[in-house]
């Protein structure tokens, strides 16, 4: 019910947002987060946002680089990704949390799309 798009190959540096949109009846009472997987790591947070788009929570890595926001109208989820690091370089996945508001834990997050690639060169 959650699908992301927007993944691509960007050199370092660059920008790319990444959608997340939702199908079902998932979406407009629940926080979202974006993480990623990079290969041969842990799936890691990244970003999240409330259900109202109020308030916003960041991994330290991408703080500053990465913005997330939301278009409940829409039933759709950004994350805007500038500043781009190879280091970025991973699957990256929305999910839908059981909270109004979101946290790093993966636990918290019921739902989960198929993610998408992002791949930076240097």
């Amino acid at each position: 019910q959650l699908a992301e798009s927007g993944g691509g190959l960007v050199q370092a540096g660059g920008s790319l947002r990444l959608s997340c949109s939702s199908s079902g009846r998932i979406f407009s009472n629940n926080a979202m987060g974006w993480f990623r997987q990079a290969s041969g790591k842990e799936r890691e947070f990244v970003a999240g946002i409330s259900w109202r788009g109020e308030s916003t929570l960041f991994a330290d890595s991408v703080k500053g680089r990465f913005t997330v926001t939301r278009d409940n109208a829409k039933n759709t989820m950004y994350l805007q990704m500038n500043s781009l690091k190879s280091e970025d370089t991973a699957v990256y996945t929305c999910a839908a949390s059981m909270r109004s508001y979101p946290s790093r834990g993966t636990a918290d997050y019921r739902y989960w799309g198929q993610g998408t690639q992002v791949t930076v060169s240097s």
